[in-house]
């Protein structure tokens, strides 16, 4: 869970993951959409990459990247078990 938080601290990759969410794209739409070079695009694809946010598919020499959201999913139910959010017998009451 620590590696996926870590990912999910940057808000570059946040915005990555949105964009991602609503197609898939390749490291150059993404580059092109945050203004940003492509190594920097690569570096950030690659944390995601290491966090099993995202997954990529090559067809021919383009990779396209695909958002994992089942690894959120995840992510988020360990979060609110740990905190026992969600639970119908919340303490504390917030």
């Amino acid at each position: 869970m620590q590696t996926v938080l870590k990912a999910l601290a940057h808000p570059m990759r946040r915005d990555i993951l949105a964009m991602l969410r609503a197609a898939p794209c390749n490291a150059s739409q993404i580059a092109d959409k945050f203004d940003v070079t492509k190594p920097t695009v690569s570096g950030h694809l690659n944390i995601l990459m290491d966090a099993d946010l995202i997954s990529q598919v090559r067809n021919g020499t383009t990779l396209t990247y695909h958002i994992r959201l089942s690894v959120l999913e995840e992510t988020l139910g360990g979060l609110m078990g740990m905190f026992d959010i969600g639970n119908n017998n919340e303490k504390n009451g917030n």
